[in-house]
């Protein structure tokens, strides 16, 4: 019981302070009704999904909606508390030198509450609000295609030219708009694409979350060199309670099967060798390795039958994996692919400006281009979402990369 009593005490406190804000502005006793009742509802929403909702079950519609109504009600409401709370010590402080002035104050002890502070209290909370929500409505499925040209002085001739369609973290179950789907699948085709490559989180936890979308993504037209994937950290059923391990497996092998449903070739530690006339291009596909997640990849012997002189593309779901190993590997892995971190579905980016999320903290590749002595490593900021049900500044990605021969401009 004691430990829903920090929580309890939070909730209050926030609760307290928001409805001041909104008592100093508003003075129409059917509004203030009407905001403390919603809150209440809100509330109570909340806390029956947290009591009632099987943690076993993984991500679903449902808790992505509880989630995205946590954050567009309670972020603001903090906002709100912070300046507020803000004021009050100001006003502490102004009552105590009033007092020794001699000024009863009109027999209270603090002062008003200014309107203009709630009115600039209300004004900061609508900047997380109306992201959040935009978010939620329009930015989750607001895709990018993103093109970025790679130069590299040992790239086999024959392949100068060669354009790679990377897709990562679709997370189908979360997905619940069929038209904005097929919108990106048109925009994957519209690219035409020597190479199409997916690395990875095809689902939240269960097999059958693709089962509505599997149709959609088959359209994917296969491109000259094909169509291959490979699995993340979503894929292995890591974030369940199963009822056995044999649900548990068959649960896995029916994810396995969903990439040759959608027409990709799924790589498990292994690769796969491209020839154009004289030239080999050779692409590597590891299950997941992260630092902090699942290591099923295996670099080794994803590698066997690769020469330290080959071209070499290599697949890999988590960017640590990149920074922890890869970027050292005297096998010299030109390129990696990877994904995972969803650039947090929430930062800022204006390209040539600025580029931050807070996941940066986290991941020191986390989206984007990132290159140490002639090695690269691009992450894609992500298809789908997961958590909050939204992107507020760090869009769904569809990402073109372009193979040159030449020297780094």
């Amino acid at each position: 019981m004691l430990r829903w009593l920090m929580p309890v005490l939070i909730i209050l406190i926030i609760e307290f302070y928001s409805y001041q804000a909104v008592k100093t502005i508003i003075k129409s006793k059917w509004i203030i009704g009407a905001y403390l009742l919603i809150s209440l509802i809100v509330i109570a929403y909340i806390s029956f999904f947290i009591f009632t909702h099987n943690r076993g079950e993984g991500q679903n519609r449902q808790s992505l909606f509880t989630i995205g109504l946590l954050l567009i009600t309670v972020l603001p409401k903090i906002v709100m508390t912070l300046i507020l709370f803000g004021e009050d010590v100001f006003r502490f402080f102004e009552a105590i030198i009033i007092y020794f002035m001699g000024d009863n104050n009109g027999g209270k002890f603090l002062p008003e509450r200014r309107t203009f502070v709630s009115q600039i209290a209300f004004g900061l909370a609508a900047i997380p609000f109306t992201s959040l929500l935009y978010g939620m409505t329009i930015g989750k499925y607001n895709f990018k295609v993103i093109k970025q040209t790679i130069f590299y002085p040992d790239l086999p001739e024959d392949f100068e030219g060669t354009t790679i369609t990377h897709i990562s973290d679709i997370h189908s179950g979360s997905f619940d708009n069929p038209e904005k789907i097929q919108y990106a699948i048109d925009l994957i085709n519209e690219q035409n694409s020597d190479l199409v490559l997916f690395t990875g989180d095809i689902v939240n936890t269960h097999a059958k979350e693709m089962d509505p979308w599997i149709d959609t993504f088959k359209k994917i037209e296969n491109s000259s060199l094909g169509k291959f994937s490979i699995l993340g950290n979503h894929d292995y059923g890591e974030y369940f309670e199963w009822d056995s391990k044999e649900e548990k497996e068959a649960n896995f092998q029916a994810i396995k099967d969903l990439h040759e449903k959608i027409g990709f070739k799924l790589l498990l530690n292994e690769n796969v060798r491209f020839k154009k006339g004289e030239s080999e291009l050779t692409l590597i596909g590891v299950e997941n390795w992260g630092k902090h997640f699942k290591k099923a990849g295996d670099l080794k012997i994803a590698s066997e039958g690769v020469h330290k002189n080959d071209f070499k593309i290599l697949m890999s779901h988590d960017p640590s994996h990149w920074d922890a190993e890869v970027q050292h590997d005297e096998n010299h892995y030109h390129l990696t692919l990877s994904g995972h971190t969803h650039g947090f579905q929430f930062g800022i980016e204006i390209p040539g400006w600025i580029k931050w999320s807070p996941v940066q903290y986290v991941y020191k590749q986390w989206a984007g281009l990132y290159e140490n002595l002639g090695r690269y490593v691009y992450v894609n900021r992500g298809f789908g979402f997961h958590a909050y049900p939204g992107r507020v500044g760090i869009m769904p990605e569809i990402t073109v990369i372009e193979l040159k021969k030449g020297e780094k401009k």
